[in-house]
């Protein structure tokens, strides 16, 4: 299946006009859906009613707000235009964030097994890189219901950087490059100290909104966040770090001569401290995936793009189908190159589709 392109130029509140005014129905469906989740025992813990969900939304919707009035202006508009309240617009955009904030709420951060597995990523440093400059990729993995809502989305800001996100219908942004070759992927952690706070696709996007490296590095320092998640941010010359990050500790491995590859569990002591129990299915699922894009990757040879694909199209573990009760499954996957400004997307199990590539700033690419 091609992956659809939406196109949206000018200030925060029309770029979020035009994803909520083109995506509306399904934008309220996938609302539907994820606030129902997030009031679910198997997401947060207990069940609780969609009013206080929203309510805790709300809370958290001023701390966007303190972050980034501008993409806050994004996501109200986006949130008028489909017809949703704010709340909903911001659980829709950053669910999985949400979810170690309600468990926390709702659960009094009492430990629990989780079952979510999501995306296994990698950063590729010039040493080992067939262009001597690093790379990026990681595969999308969510309910398999989300498939069908991931897009790119190429924005022109009247105030930043144009920039060309993989998302989904109704997020603000998920993976992603910007004309100045600042590059960000992420992969779900599962925290046990969730909060109030900044959810993930804020922080993508901010980063995104940067022109050189360390200006990005620093807009996701400031980020207050209110879950677990791993950061993986690659810039234009060969930089490159990893962030492993719960809502109140961070981990971060700078890129040097070896391969970066990361999945859903912590690995650093500190960041494991605060991370939730997870079903021992889960966490051996994620080691799997792990040591096998290892195991790739360490083969001899220099690494391009079409070994990067090929990575996320492994269907020995990489690349899998809907696992049991969550129906967790890759619904998408990006590969690319910052230096060279372009980057590959695709929707649906990279086993079984194409790559569409992008010059970020500048056309679509053919087929890849």
């Amino acid at each position: 299946m091609d992956i659809p392109v939406l196109e949206a130029t000018g200030s925060a509140s029309a770029i979020g006009r035009a994803h909520g005014l083109t995506y509306a129905e399904p934008i309220r469906r996938f609302a539907d859906e994820r606030v129902a989740r997030a009031g679910q025992a198997l997401w947060v813990g207990e069940d609780r009613p969609r009013a206080e969900v929203l309510a805790l939304a709300g809370e958290c919707l001023a701390a966007h707000e303190a972050y980034s009035p501008r993409l806050t202006a994004e996501l109200r508009a986006m949130a008028d235009a489909a017809g949703l309240l704010p709340e909903e617009m911001l659980i829709v955009s950053g669910f999985t964030d949400f979810v170690d904030t309600g468990f926390a709420a709702f659960s009094g951060s009492r430990p629990a097994p989780h079952a979510a597995d999501n995306c296994t990523a990698m950063i590729v440093p010039g040493a080992r890189s067939a262009t001597g400059q690093a790379l990026f990729a990681q595969t999308w993995d969510m309910h398999e219901t989300a498939t069908e809502h991931v897009f790119v989305l190429r924005g022109t800001p009247d105030d930043a950087p144009a920039f060309t996100v993989f998302t989904s219908r109704g997020c603000l942004g998920m993976i992603g490059m910007n004309e100045a070759g600042i590059t960000i992927g992420i992969n779900n952690l599962t925290g046990n100290d969730g909060r109030v706070g900044v959810t993930w696709n804020f922080v993508v996007r901010e980063v995104l909104a940067q022109t050189d490296f360390e200006a990005a590095a620093e807009r996701l320092a400031e980020a207050e966040l209110a879950g677990a998640h791993n950061y993986l941010l690659v810039g234009p010359d060969g930089q490159g770090m990893n962030v492993e990050a719960t809502a109140t500790r961070r981990e971060i491995t700078p890129l040097a001569d070896d391969v970066i590859v990361h999945t859903n569990h912590c690995l650093a002591d500190a960041t494991r401290e605060a991370e939730r129990p997870r079903l021992p299915e889960a966490q051996a699922h994620s080691e799997k995936r792990l040591a096998r894009a290892r195991a790739l990757l360490a083969e001899p040879g220099p690494i391009d793009v079409a070994r990067l694909a090929s990575v996320t199209r492994d269907t020995q573990a990489i690349c899998y189908p809907p696992t049991p009760v969550t129906r967790m499954t890759t619904c998408g996957a990006v590969v690319a190159d910052p230096a060279a400004r372009r980057l590959w997307a695709l929707r649906g199990r990279p086993s079984e589709q194409h790559y569409t590539a992008f010059d970020v700033g500048g056309v679509i690419a053919p087929h890849a």
